[in-house]
C-alpha cells in the first residue's frame, strides 16, 4: 500500500451509521432547548406542569423557533425531494436537518458572545442569523445535489426548506409586517392577526425589520452561486481523470453513513477492472470424511474500508465455508481490492469448484523455518503440496503485491512442489509511518528476500520425509470488538503434528499488529511444551477500520491478555489432536477490483477533496461572507 492509498484507507475513520430519523429528532429537540435557554431571557417562568419538565418559557421557545424548523425540514425535505425527482430517505433528512440546526447554532452562539463583548449590539446577533440561514441553505443546497442528483435550479426547492420555514416563522413573530404597507380594511381584519404575533413572541426577535430578510434572500443567492463554482471547480479533475462525478462519491459516502446502503459500492464499480485472481484452499478432513479445518486463500486484499467491497470478506467465507475457517491475508494490496461486496459471491463459488478437486494424503512434514534478508518463512508440506507463511518481524511490512507473491509461489513450485498456498503473515507494523509504509513492491530488494526464502522453504519441503499428520483446532470470540482492533473471527489456532513436531498457527481477525507483538507471542508460545514452531497470522480485515487507518492488533488491548488466551486456545488444540487427512487444490476467479492506476488516481483525487476541498470550501466561503459583510455594510 502506498502512502495515498494509505490515506484513502484513512478515510474509513469518517464511517460511521447516523441514528434513526426520530433520534436525530429527539436531540435536535434537546439542542433547541437548551439553545433557547441560552438565547432568551424573559425573566419569568410557565407555573405550569411545563416548567418542571423543560426548564420553563424560554426551553419552549427554543424548541419553536428553534427546533420546529428542523423537525419540519427533517420529515418534509424527503417528499418534496421526491417531488422533484429526488432521491432523499427520511434518515437523511432528518441527519440534514440536524446537521444544519447545529450549524445554525453555533454561528448565533458566537454572534451572541461577541455582541456582548463588542459594541455591535444585538443587531449584530440577527445580521449572523441571516448569515447562518443563508448558510444552511448553501450546506443544504450541496447535499441535495450530490445525493439527489439534481441541477442547482431543482436543487433549490427541497434545499431551501429548513431556510424558508425558519424565515417564515420570524417574519410572523418579529412583527415585521408592521413596516410593509399592505392596506385594506380587510386584510387588516382577517390577514394581519396571522402574520404578526409579536406579542407571542420573545422581545428580542422585534428588533428584525423587513430589511433582514431582503438580505436574506440577496445572501442566499451568492451563496448558490459559491455552491455552484465549488462543485465545478472539484468535479472537473474527476471527470477528467475517472469519468464519473465527484457528486456520486459524496453520495454514495452520505449513504453509508445515514443508512449504511451500499450506493459508495454503486461508485466504485463504475471506476473497476476485471481480473483473474488464483484461489487456494488447504482442506483438512478427518477419517469419516467430515471437514475439520479449511484454509481459504483468494488473492485479493479485503478493503478498501469499513464493510465497502470486500472489508468484511473473512466473516463471509467462514460463515460459507464447513469447518473451522482460516482466512488469512494474501499477497494483494490495495489495487486488489473488490469494487463490491456481490463479488465475494465469484470467490465463493471458486473455493467450492476447489473443494471439490481436492485429493487428500495422509501423510506430511515436519515444518521448516527458513529466511533471507529481511523475509522469514515457515513451511509445511501436506503430501505433495504447501502451506508458506512469510513474515518481515521484527522488521514492519505492510502488503506484500500482487506479482511478489505470485512469482514467490512459482520459486517454490519449480523445486518440487504441486501447489502452494502462500500468506502474507501481515503481524509487524509500525503504524503505516515512513516513506514506504512497509509495502513489498516488485523489484525492491524484500521482494527478492521473499523470493528467496520461498524457494529455500520449496527445495527443503519437496526432499523432506513424510509421516501421519494429527490436526488440532480452536478459535475465541474475545472480549473484544472492532473498536478494539479485533473483528468478529477472533482469534484462531490451528496445530499440526508431524512425528513428534507440533507447529502452531495463529490467525487474528485484525489489521497488522503492533511491532513487538508477534515476537512476544512467538517466545511465549515456543517456552512451552509442546509448540515447536508457530506462526502469527493477521486476516488484515477492514472492518476495525472504522477507527483509523492503523487500528492494530494491540493498539487498544492487553498485550499479557493476548498472549495468555492464545497460550489457552493453543492447549485446547493440542487436545483436540486427531488424524486428518489433507489435500490443496486451486481455481481462478473473474472478479472485478479497484486495478493498479485506478487505486491510485481514486486516491490521489480522494485525499485532494478532503485536503485541497476544504481549503477551496474555506476560500469560498470566506468571499462569500466578504460579499454578504460588504452587502450588510451597504445597506445599513
Amino acid at each position: 500500500m502506498t502512502a495515498t492509498q494509505s490515506d484513502l484507507a484513512d478515510l474509513s475513520r469518517y464511517i460511521f451509521t447516523a441514528p434513526s430519523w426520530y433520534a436525530s429528532l429527539g436531540f435536535a429537540l434537546v439542542l433547541a432547548a437548551m439553545a433557547g435557554i441560552a438565547a432568551f431571557d424573559s425573566g419569568t417562568t410557565s407555573p405550569t406542569w411545563r416548567n418542571l419538565l423543560i426548564l420553563g418559557r424560554d426551553a419552549w421557545q427554543g424548541i419553536f423557533f428553534i427546533g420546529l424548523p428542523t423537525v419540519i425540514a427533517s420529515v418534509g425535505t424527503t417528499g418534496v425531494d421526491r417531488f422533484v425527482g429526488g432521491k432523499l430517505t427520511p434518515n437523511r433528512s432528518s441527519l440534514l436537518a440536524l446537521i444544519c440546526e447545529v450549524i445554525l447554532v453555533a454561528i448565533v452562539t458566537v454572534a451572541g458572545i461577541v455582541s456582548q463583548v463588542t459594541p455591535l449590539g444585538q443587531t449584530f446577533v440577527y445580521d449572523a442569523l441571516v448569515i447562518a440561514l443563508a448558510s444552511i441553505f448553501a450546506f443544504r443546497l450541496l447535499v441535495v445535489m450530490a445525493v439527489s442528483q439534481s441541477s442547482l435550479l431543482i436543487a433549490t426547492v427541497p434545499a431551501s426548506l429548513q431556510t424558508v420555514v425558519s424565515a417564515v416563522f420570524l417574519f410572523v413573530y418579529s412583527g415585521t409586517v408592521r413596516f410593509l404597507e399592505l392596506g385594506g380594511p380587510l386584510v387588516d381584519a382577517y390577514l394581519m392577526p396571522s402574520l404578526s404575533r409579536a406579542s407571542e413572541a420573545p422581545p428580542e426577535l422585534w428588533i428584525i425589520d423587513a430589511s433582514h430578510f431582503q438580505l436574506l434572500a440577496v445572501t442566499c443567492v451568492i451563496y448558490a452561486g459559491a455552491v455552484y463554482t465549488f462543485i465545478r471547480v472539484i468535479d472537473r479533475p474527476w471527470q477528467r481523470s475517472l469519468g464519473v462525478s465527484v457528486l456520486d462519491f459524496i453520495r454514495g459516502f452520505v449513504g453509508h453513513v445515514a443508512e449504511g446502503s451500499r450506493e459508495l459500492e454503486d461508485f466504485f464499480e463504475k471506476l473497476g477492472e476485471e481480473a483473474v485472481v488464483p484461489v487456494t484452499v488447504l482442506s483438512f478432513q478427518r477419517p469419516d470424511g467430515t471437514q475439520k479445518a479449511r484454509f481459504v486463500l483468494p488473492m485479493i486484499h479485503p478493503g478498501p474500508m469499513g464493510e465497502i467491497g470486500g472489508g468484511n470478506f473473512p466473516v463471509r467465507v467462514a460463515e460459507h465455508t464447513e469447518g473451522l475457517v482460516f482466512p488469512p491475508h494474501a499477497t494483494a494490496g490495495h489495487d486488489f481490492n473488490l469494487v463490491t461486496e456481490r463479488e465475494v459471491d465469484a470467490i465463493l463459488d471458486a473455493i467450492d469448484a476447489a473443494g471439490d478437486r481436492i485429493a487428500y494424503a495422509e501423510e506430511a512434514t515436519r515444518s521448516v523455518r527458513t529466511g533471507s534478508g529481511e523475509a522469514s518463512m515457515l513451511g509445511q508440506a501436506f503430501g505433495e503440496d504447501a502451506l508458506l507463511v512469510a513474515t518481515y518481524a521484527p522488521g514492519f511490512a505492510d502488503d506484500v503485491e500482487y506479482g511478489v507473491g505470485l512469482a514467490a509461489a512459482a520459486e517454490a513450485r519449480t523445486v518440487g512442489l504441486d501447489d502452494v498456498l502462500l500468506v502474507d503473515a501481515h503481524n509487524s507494523n509500525n503504524g503505516l509511518q515512513g516513506e514506504d509504509l512497509g509495502h513489498v513492491t516488485p523489484g525492491s530488494e524484500r521482494a527478492f528476500d521473499m523470493i528467496t526464502a520461498a524457494r529455500q522453504a520449496g527445495r527443503q519441503l519437496s526432499e523432506a520425509p513424510r509421516g501421519a499428520l494429527r490436526l488440532g483446532v480452536a478459535w475465541d470470540r474475545t472480549p473484544w470488538t472492532p473498536l478494539d482492533g479485533i473483528g468478529p473471527l477472533g482469534i484462531r489456532v490451528a496445530v499440526a503434528e508431524v512425528e513428534g513436531q507440533h507447529t502452531a498457527y495463529v490467525l487474528v481477525d485484525g489489521n497488522n499488529m503492533v511491532p513487538g507483538l508477534r515476537g512476544r507471542v512467538v517466545d511465549a508460545v515456543t517456552a512451552r511444551e509442546p509448540i515447536d514452531a508457530v506462526e502469527v497470522m493477521t486476516t488484515d480485515t477492514h472492518i476495525v477500520n472504522s477507527v483509523e487507518a492503523d487500528n492494530q492488533v494491540g493498539s487498544a488491548i492487553d498485550h499479557g491478555e493476548f498472549v495468555a488466551l492464545i497460550e489457552r486456545l493453543l492447549d485446547e488444540a493440542v487436545a483436540d489432536l486427531e488424524p486428518v487427512a489433507a489435500g490443496m487444490a486451486t481455481e481462478r476467479a473473474s472478479v472485478t477490483v479497484f486495478g493498479n492506476d485506478r487505486t491510485e488516481t481514486l486516491a490521489s483525487h480522494a485525499n485532494a477533496l478532503v485536503s485541497m476541498g476544504g481549503a477551496l470550501a474555506a476560500i469560498i466561503i470566506i468571499v462569500a461572507m466578504a460579499v454578504s459583510v460588504l452587502i450588510f455594510f451597504l445597506t445599513g
